[in-house]
């Protein structure tokens, strides 16, 4: 994931396994299944392999190949398969572990790091931060509306809506002021 741009680097698989490991030593699960889970939640991001979600199909390989065993591999495809936003109508239940790494996954998209992955991921796919009027135009204003003001109410466990809230309320006041600079 080296040198992969709009906001889905190496640094943000750190950020995920580290919040993810805070939510886990709250609320409990394997943590050996959400460290593996954080760590390849990403790897075959369907925004990188023209549309096709391909994480659990790498983390089979990578796992398979370290000699994990069979329950955890099936439990790590499981997980990465079933956590994106946009499979939030489609996907199958969560584990409670599963449940963390996707709530440590969200966070990521929020408070202050989120202003700049939306920045780099419109930077990357063209998109503008703001137009006065975007009208059907994707713009990164349009994303905190569309997606990530409604993060909050998806998060699983109380641990990860507490640090959503806060993230939020940041968001919140950087999008106010903003706002109000540009008239």
């Amino acid at each position: 994931m080296t040198g992969q741009g709009a906001g889905h680097d190496f640094d943000h698989v750190l950020r995920v396994l580290a919040a993810a490991r805070t939510i886990q030593s709250e609320v409990g699960g394997d943590r050996t299944i959400v460290e593996l889970a954080a760590l390849l939640h990403d790897v075959g991001d369907a925004k990188f392999h023209d549309g096709v979600e391909r994480s659990a199909e790498f983390s089979r390989k990578i796992l398979s190949q370290l000699k994990a065993p069979d329950r955890v591999i099936q439990h790590v495809a499981h997980i990465v398969d079933n956590l994106s936003f946009r499979k939030t109508q489609t996907a199958e239940a969560l584990s409670l572990e599963g449940q963390v790494v996707q709530d440590a996954d969200r966070l990521d998209a929020l408070g202050a790091v989120g202003i700049v992955r939306t920045i780099e991921y419109g930077a990357a796919f063209g998109q503008p931060f703001y137009l006065p009027d975007a009208g059907e135009r994707k713009t990164g204003v349009g994303h905190f509306h569309e997606k990530l003001f409604k993060l909050k109410s998806l998060m699983n466990t109380d641990a990860g809506r507490r640090l959503a809230s806060e993230r939020e309320a940041f968001m919140r006041t950087f999008l106010d002021q903003f706002l109000r600079e540009v008239g």
